[in-house]
């Protein structure tokens, strides 16, 4: 099953969180930092008055509260709007 955003929005795949370990005690799933960066999977066509900036494989910023997570296939990904995007990864 595949997923094609609508209108200004996008598809981005969240980075792994990384593991860290403090002392020798691991940091459980739920005590990470959410991600703040990812891959875009997929985009839509646009608005009328905004072009889409953003191509699938970009590597791209985001807010730490922006987009919705969806599951898809057992794959966590995340879908917003482009001008939620603050920067490209280059």
């Amino acid at each position: 099953m595949t997923l094609k955003p609508l209108a200004d929005r996008v598809l981005i795949e969240p980075a792994p969180a990384e593991t860290k370990t403090v002392g020798g005690i691991i940091i459980p799933d739920t005590a990470k930092e959410k991600p703040l960066k990812g891959t875009v999977i997929a985009v839509g066509t646009g608005t009328k008055d905004e072009a889409m900036i953003l191509a699938p494989g970009n590597q791209v910023l985001y807010g730490k509260y922006a987009g919705t997570e969806v599951d898809l296939e057992g794959k966590k990904l995340l879908i917003m709007r482009q001008s939620d995007v603050l920067g490209i990864l280059e």
